[in-house]
Parts: C-alpha cells; structure tokens; sequence
C-alpha cells in the first residue's frame, strides 16, 4: 500500500511543478553525438523524464487487472445486447497492454458463450487504447491525441463487432462457439474466499510486473531503432511522404501490418512527428495496433478468416477514414 501511495503521489507531485515525463532532446540535438552514442542518450533521455509516468502505467494496470471482476465481463458480454458492447468496449482496456496478449482473453470469452460482436469489439479496443498507451501518448505527445484515439478506437471496434455479427460468416463462428446450457443442472450458490488486500495488492504488483518483463526488452530495442531513426531520418523525407493524403494512407499501413511492438509506436510516432509528419497521419499511425499480422495469425486459429479479414479491413479503412476527418477538422491534413 505504501509503494501504490509513494507512485501515485510522486506522479502527481510532478503534475503540480509540472515536469516534462516526455523525452526532450530534438532532431536537431543528435547532430554533435557519434553514432555510437546516439543510443546511450536517448535511453537516458527517455527513461530520466519518463521512469515515474511507466512505473504508475504498470502499477495501474496491475491494479485494476486484480481488483475488477472478470466474472462480471463474462456474464455481460455473453450476449449481442448493447451492454455486451458497452463492457466489450469500456473494460478492454484495463485487461491488456497490446495485441497479442489480448487473443487468450479473446478466445476464453468467445468459449464461455459470448456473442461475436462484444468480442471483436473487446478484442479490437485494448490494442489501440489501453491503459498504458493513453497515458503515454497524453504525456509523450498531447491529451487531444489520446482522447481523440480513445474516441475513434472505441467507434471503430463497436462498427467492426455489429458488422460482423451481422454476417453469415461471424454468425457460423458464433454458433460453433457457443455451450449449451443444460437447464436441469441446479444453480448452486458458491462462497467465494477473496484474499486479504495485502495478498490482493502483491499480486497486482506482481502482475504490473510481469507485465513490465513482457514488454520492457522489445521496448528498449525498440527506442534504440527510435533513436537511429530520429537522428537520421531527413526531415524533408518524413514532409514529403508522410503528410497529406498519401501520408495518411503510408501512415495506416507502416502503423498497422507492419506491427510496431507496444508503446514504441507512440516514442517513434512523436519523433516524427517532430521531424513533420501531420498529425492526421500521426492518428492513423496510431489506430494501427489492432491489425497487426501477429495479431491477426493468433486470432486466425480461434475464428475463421474470413472474420480475420473482415476486422482488419474495417479497422484499416477507420484509420484511414478518421486521420483524414481529424486532419480536416484541425486544418491541417
């Protein structure tokens, strides 16, 4: 309980003298730096503003991975009612850090008797919108980015799981998965013993643990690629390709296929953002996480193809849709 106040209460110390947790070195800073270099100082740039901001990340989500009950999202969900949409939607995010983690929970909710569309929609929501991926693009790059890709995430899974229930295709997957329900077996009542609160929050740290081991090595190999390519990416280059209409469309394949491991696209979107990529094509980068390869090769062995397919091209073409719609809405596309 301490370590959970010291975390939380240092965070919001760093709010009210208001200290950048974001990385500060630009372009421009790595011109005097060896090639050799240029690593070791983004590193610790990054992780000198940002320790505290990952830390709370990893401690909330072990948290309200622990103390949220999953019973709760099997029975809602378990159902093509607007509140299977509704859970789908609104819990997803706390029960996940990226794609591929996401496809067990998938499967397990599609085996207890969940309809099709409540668990496309959760399983396409978390990838784009977690806990840990908004906190850290509202830090790292701005909270109207992180809102709007809160909002346009949540659209665009609710739109994909109603289509695809709709189909004859999402329909079959459905009816295979389905248990019977035997109506003579007696509904017992069954006391369930929860652990003392201690025990509760030691095993949410543990899990924001294992957590961190998960995702911290690729994502440190990943800020070293990100540190060569803000160093050496010619800013002209990332003008010319990545904004207007075309950089919209690069943007929202370069962000989705090709998978950018969890986190790492928010740091590599932010420098080049830095070195002029539109934020209409940052938004469409961003909305790319769902329908990564390795994503979408998992769920291929729980649903049919053809409802793999289905997802990613309404989540491709939302994230093309809506990186054009904002860079309309700010003038700037």
């Amino acid at each position: 309980m301490i370590f959970v106040f010291a975390v939380v209460g240092y965070l919001v110390y760093t709010r009210i003298r208001a200290y950048s947790l974001a990385p500060t070195l630009q372009p421009t800073d790595f011109s005097k730096f060896s090639w050799y270099e240029v690593p070791f100082y983004y590193l610790w740039d990054y992780f000198y503003h940002a320790w505290i901001c990952l830390l709370f990340a990893f401690t909330a989500a072990g948290l309200v991975y622990e103390f949220i009950p999953k019973e709760v999202i099997i029975k809602y969900m378990s159902s093509n009612r607007i509140a299977g949409y509704a859970f789908g939607a609104g819990l997803a995010p706390f029960f996940t850090v990226c794609s591929c983690t996401m496809v067990p929970l998938f499967a397990g909710i599609l085996y207890t008797g969940s309809g099709i569309g409540p668990a496309i929609t959760f399983l396409l929501v978390a990838p784009a919108s977690n806990i840990l991926t908004i906190l850290i693009t509202g830090e790292f790059i701005s909270w109207e980015i992180a809102g709007v890709r809160i909002l346009v995430s949540l659209l665009t899974a609710i739109l994909a799981g109603v289509i695809i229930s709709k189909t004859p295709w999402g329909k079959a997957t459905e009816r295979e998965h389905q248990i019977s329900q035997n109506p003579r077996v007696s509904k017992e009542t069954v006391e369930i013993v929860k652990p003392a609160l201690d025990e509760r929050l030691i095993s949410a740290l543990k899990f924001g643990g294992y957590l961190a081991k998960q995702i911290l090595p690729y994502f440190i190999v990943g800020l070293i690629v990100v540190g060569y390519v803000t160093a050496y990416t010619p800013q002209n280059l990332v003008e010319g390709y990545l904004t207007g209409v075309r950089g919209v469309l690069l943007a929202s394949v370069i962000g989705g296929p090709l998978y950018t491991p969890t986190l790492v696209e928010i740091v590599l979107g932010r420098s080049l953002l830095q070195l002029g990529m539109s934020r209409a094509a940052l938004l469409s980068w961003l909305m790319g996480q769902p329908y990564d390869i390795p994503n979408m090769a998992a769920v291929s062995r729980i649903v049919r193809w053809k409802v793999v397919l289905t997802y990613a091209l309404i989540a491709w073409v939302c994230s093309v849709a809506f990186g054009l719609l904002y860079g309309i809405i700010i003038g700037s596309i």
